[in-house]
């Protein structure tokens, strides 16, 4: 599934093709998308495909394509402080793009059939979390993933204010699905070859919507235990954050709010991901001429033709120049702000998440 927009040269190309395709509709959805980097969670070898849009799967690990991962995150109409769950979570590719979102006091679950994919996930986390620029930008809502069938969750689980299903829903599943979902949430899934959307209005009352035509492979039927009953599968815990952690959240607002007015201050734009120009295309003006008793088109350049090769010559030649120039650190200003607080290394460390950089 996938294919609806051009291949991208990288991420930021991939976003841009996907907004002119209007897949990503919001600035909140683009800055997501912007923020993690795809092919970070591709395989080393298949980095190269990561930039198209189509769906990937390599053993259990499994990507759909950029065009349905936009629609998701558009469809489900994600805000700060509210409740996630991704039923068939994967790679936590979107769960980290919708802890983005949610930010610090949401709250952002998956459930993984495969105990390999959920390991692959939370070293992906882990190597955001320590490694990406990105991650200073946001105020985070960390996923937590659990190993089950997500026909299997326990009947005593939390609902969720947003879900999302990973997996193709059968039909008799469907009341099963939108029971977990809190009345004003929203449930986007693929059931019968569509990815839909379902608002639930009131205690038994919905509302539907198709968005988008889909192929997904189908839920995976539980396995019975030795009494002939699924084994059920219990949900992270909706806990509560310690004072620790909460000094942490605002120390770090604080002085994210603290650059943001410095920069004001001093007339410096918020830094814009760079805006990758697009090569302006030759189109050839045809003229017709009479072959006997045939008319026959002959190309025709134009003076505009000849000047649209210069300048794409031109800028071939600037991109050349700039990409061999050497490339500065991007600069860490939220780091630098608590690496100058007056306080023990060890309390800098954990004020940074541990990060080296």
């Amino acid at each position: 599934m996938g294919g609806a927009v051009s291949a991208g040269e990288d991420n930021d190309d991939l976003i841009d093709n996907l907004k002119e395709a209007q897949y990503i509709r919001t600035e909140r959805v683009e800055q997501a998308f912007r923020a993690i980097d795809r092919g970070d969670y591709y395989l080393e070898g298949y980095r190269d495909n990561a930039y198209k849009d189509l769906a990937w799967k390599h053993g259990n690990i499994h990507l759909s394509a950029p065009c349905i991962y936009s629609e998701v995150m558009e469809a489900l109409k994600l805000q700060p402080g509210l409740s996630f769950l991704n039923l068939g979570s994967g790679t936590g590719y979107l769960s980290t793009m919708v802890g983005l979102i949610l930010g610090p006091f949401g709250i952002n679950h998956g459930i993984e059939l495969h105990s390999d994919v959920v390991e692959y996930a939370k070293e992906k986390l882990e190597s955001f979390i320590k490694n990406s620029d990105s991650f200073d930008k946001f105020e985070f809502c960390e996923p937590a993933f659990v190993v089950g069938n997500c026909l299997q969750i326990a009947s005593d689980s939390h609902q969720y204010d947003r879900i999302y299903c990973g997996a193709g829903v059968q039909k008799d599943h469907e009341n099963y699905m939108k029971i977990l979902l809190k009345v004003g949430g929203i449930l986007v899934m693929p059931i019968e070859d569509q990815l839909t959307q379902i608002m639930r209005t009131g205690q038994n009352t919905w509302e539907s919507k198709n968005i988008l035509a889909v192929s997904f492979a189908p839920l995976v039927q539980p396995s019975k235990n030795d009494n002939g009953k699924p084994d059920s599968v219990g949900l992270p815990p909706c806990a509560v954050r310690n004072l620790q952690d909460l000094a942490r959240i605002y120390i770090r607002r604080t002085l994210r709010n603290f650059i943001n007015d410095e920069m004001q201050a001093k007339g410096i734009p918020q830094r814009a991901p760079p805006k990758r120009k697009r090569k302006r295309v030759k189109q050839r003006i045809n003229t017709y001429v009479f072959v006997g008793n045939q008319l026959i088109p002959q190309p025709l350049d134009s003076e505009e033709d000849e000047k649209m090769e210069e300048d794409n010559k031109e800028e071939e030649e600037k991109d050349h120049s700039e990409a061999m120039k050497p490339e500065e650190p991007p600069q860490n200003l939220l780091r630098e702000k608590i690496m100058k607080l007056p306080l023990p290394e060890s309390l800098k460390a954990y004020l940074t998440y541990f990060r080296e950089k």
